[in-house]
């Protein structure tokens, strides 16, 4: 969806990106997101070209990609270097299925403890309390 060729302040580029403004200063502090010229006496004017790339950091970040690993896909948009971006897409992948295994023992591990805490009702020590403290 293309935007019409127009500018914006900051303000309206934060409205039409959907963030804040200090969510577009903290992207520029980052080098994210380059900060326009201010012309003698007047205010910074953005474009569709900011609005888009914020909504990429955005989607980005949705699907769980660093701000670190964002700027090397921000490096690689011209779409060429497909390969590497694919590379960083792949080590993303594998990070998040090790997250989600963790997560799943982790699960597990609580699942048994809330079961221990049920099927102990009366008893004076907490099961799930004793587990842990055994943990340490």
């Amino acid at each position: 969806m293309a935007l019409p060729s127009k500018s914006f302040t900051i303000g309206l580029l934060a409205d039409e990106a959907g963030v804040g403004v200090e969510t577009i200063r903290f992207y520029q502090r980052k080098k994210l997101l380059p900060e326009p010229e201010r012309p003698y006496g007047s205010i910074r004017r953005y474009g569709s070209a900011e609005v888009f790339r914020v909504r990429f950091i955005k989607a980005a970040q949705r699907i769980g990609f660093t701000l670190d690993e964002i700027a090397q896909l921000l490096r690689l948009e011209d779409g060429t270097q497909c390969s590497q971006a694919r590379h960083i897409a792949q080590n993303k992948l594998a990070d998040v299925r090790h997250r989600l295994a963790d997560l799943q023992r982790m699960e597990t591990a609580l699942a048994d403890l809330v079961e221990r805490c049920t099927a102990g009702r009366g008893k004076v020590t907490c099961p799930l309390i004793a587990s842990l403290q055994e943990a340490v």
